[in-house]
């Protein structure tokens, strides 16, 4: 730390402003941010906050803090953090993700965060060109974790696209009988096209492209369920290296792909679950708690009993039951039961039918989609290097542990 960095309180540098009660934001289409305790959660056409600065949750089990770049609203869920002098407010950002929030409580029947506490948190404020500097240096790094999640968004998009006009409004088909196309902006190759039929013929679905066969999807694919080992018993947990995913790994996934889990389990753990170690390509489905989470397995891993996972190795391959699931998810949610909560089961799961292309053509969708799938991994593995360097830097930077020339030269060698 140097010596001219200052030690102080939050509650001498700035306020917490609690935000106000706002109504249609999550349906409105203004031009700033609405934020509550968890983050962005609507649009609207006036600020509450007409600079940019931090929003720090203030009821609820789990309250975050999160950055606005512009001026934003912030629901009465939440605080934003009003400057009481000059200082970089993504630095303060940064400097108050060092902090546990959610143990300030003020003691009321919600979980809330107490201000009073807040303000009698100490602080080292650096000079504001440090402050800056710090600024920079970490948020390159959750920059470039953006900019891959965007694209990620943008190469789902591209996919999903493909599977909807192949597999939905079987437009190649209907391309080939001179109707209008539902996506007129996937027109296809010749070579491509002419894998399709040219004609429609009926099914228990509806008209499906001729030759296509309609199946229950426990028959295109092995579906299968899981279980959770005793956690009382360490021989399933402890040193534990096989990842377990439970439901709560899928929900906070920015693209459908699972490369690690929160919780591990060892080798005799696998072994006390029916279905075992399921192999990489495996697509899951959250069946409960709620169901639609989804996500193909990166990884070779176990399930507990609130995933339904569907290994891929019939007749169809696992983009396309990724993206069949997503678009029937409706039909899923209907054949479910359960009265705590909803949960399709296993039984109810694989009687949903589904049209099974010609070989062929699906080839030829892998060919489209698994390049896209395969760099939305890439993407995804470059952004958890950046978020454990950020996560390493962050409070190092923040003590004055480490000097900002070094941290840059971490950051560089990173390739941001």
């Amino acid at each position: 730390m140097g010596s001219d960095w200052q030690e102080t309180r939050w509650g001498d540098i700035a306020t917490l402003e609690y935000g106000k009660g706002l109504r249609g934001y999550q349906e409105a289409t203004g031009a700033y941010r609405v934020f509550g305790t968890n983050g962005p959660i609507g649009w609207h056409d006036e600020p509450l906050c007409p600079f940019p600065s931090v929003i720090i949750g203030r009821k609820g089990a789990y309250r975050g803090i999160h950055f606005s770049p512009e001026p934003f609203c912030v629901i009465d869920t939440a605080f934003y953090l009003k400057p009481k002098e000059d200082f970089n407010v993504k630095w303060a950002y940064y400097e108050l993700l060092t902090h546990d929030i959610n143990s300030m409580d003020s003691g009321s029947a919600i979980p809330s965060t107490s201000r009073e506490s807040f303000y009698q948190l100490p602080v080292l404020v650096p000079p504001n060109e440090d402050q800056q500097a710090i600024a920079h240096i970490l948020g390159s790094l959750d920059d470039k974790i953006e900019l891959n999640r965007r694209m990620n968004k943008a190469l789902e998009a591209t996919a999903r696209a493909i599977f909807k006009s192949w597999f939905v409004d079987f437009d190649p088909v209907r391309a080939r009988r001179g109707e209008p196309l539902c996506s007129p902006n996937h027109g296809l190759p010749d070579d491509i096209a002419t894998l399709f039929p040219d004609s429609f013929e009926d099914s228990e679905m509806g008209e499906i492209p001729r030759g296509w066969e309609v199946k229950p999807i426990g028959q295109a694919v092995k579906c299968v369920g899981g279980s959770t080992p005793s956690t009382k018993n360490p021989a399933f947990w402890d040193g534990a290296k096989n990842p377990f995913v439970t439901p709560k790994d899928m929900s906070s996934l920015t693209s459908p792909v699972i490369l690690d889990t929160s919780r591990h389990i060892t080798d005799a753990g696998v072994d006390k679950i029916s279905s075992g170690r399921l192999p990489i390509g495996t697509v899951i489905l959250s069946s409960r708690a709620p169901i639609g989470y989804l996500a193909i397995t990166e990884v070779p891993v176990s399930v507990n009993q609130g995933v339904i996972a569907m290994i891929c190795n019939k007749d169809l391959p696992n983009y396309f039951v990724l993206y069949w699931t997503e678009t029937n998810m409706e039909t899923i949610k209907s054949n479910a039961g359960g009265t705590t909560f909803a949960e399709i089961s296993k039984s109810n799961f694989r009687p949903i039918p589904v049209v099974v292309p010609d070989k062929l053509v699906l080839d030829t969708f892998i060919q489209q989609v698994e390049p896209l799938h395969k760099q939305i991994v890439l993407n995804l593995q470059e952004s958890n290097s950046l978020a454990s360097l950020r996560d390493t830097l962050l409070p190092k930077l923040i003590s004055g542990e480490m000097r900002v020339p070094d941290a840059a030269e971490f950051v560089e060698e990173a390739g941001v």
